[in-house]
């Protein structure tokens, strides 16, 4: 898998407008949906600021994606430093963080997944593809990662489980079908540590 995380680098404050604007619209309304034009407009800058500091749409969609996946990660770091012990608790911290991110920022659910449902085929953003992509392969290293340090048997098993978990509430996040899909997916998560633990006795 290829779960390196890209190094971002430093953005002028043009660039910085342009992204904050991007991030914004993307989000709320969508890619396709959302043209250079009305970008530009919003950040308050010519399409040629827009051109010359990401090159292309694609790459400002890439950008917008690893923009947030790295407020995400630091999220989840966060979470994570308050369960230094490996355990159930430390591997339930990725729900956890969920929980207190989802009301501020993912109320239309992952970023990642809505880019990927605009996608028409490999060829088409191959870039905004190979993100997505990578974002969702670093999260399921993560599990598996904290699911061998609690000993579990098969802890790149356990984490796929988890995963599914992870993505049906955050798909069920936007798409609104019911009330706090987190808590719902970390009980759930909660019940098949403690029975992969009592498995593994």
């Amino acid at each position: 898998m290829s779960t390196a995380v890209p190094e971002l680098p430093p953005l002028t404050p043009g660039a910085r407008r342009v992204l904050d604007a991007a991030s914004d619209l993307f989000y709320e309304r969508g890619i396709h949906a959302v043209g250079v034009d009305t970008i530009a407009a919003a950040a308050g800058v010519t399409k040629k600021t827009l051109y010359d500091r990401f090159g292309s749409k694609e790459a400002l969609v890439v950008s917008y994606l690893q923009h947030r996946d790295a407020r995400w990660r630091d999220h989840v770091a966060a979470h994570l430093a308050r369960v230094p012990e490996p355990g159930h608790a430390r591997v339930l911290a990725i729900f956890d963080a969920a929980i207190s991110w989802v009301p501020d920022h993912s109320t239309k659910g992952c970023s990642a997944i809505n880019a990927r449902a605009e996608i028409d085929g490999p060829g088409d953003a191959p870039l905004v593809l190979a993100e997505a992509r990578r974002e969702k392969e670093w999260l399921l290293a993560v599990f598996a990662e904290l699911c061998g340090e609690a000993g579990f048997h098969d802890p790149d098993r356990l984490a796929e489980t988890l995963m599914l978990l992870y993505e049906g509430a955050i798909v069920t996040v936007g798409m609104g079908t019911f009330a706090e899909p987190f808590a719902t997916a970390r009980d759930s998560a909660r019940r098949l540590l403690e029975s992969a633990a009592s498995d593994a006795s």
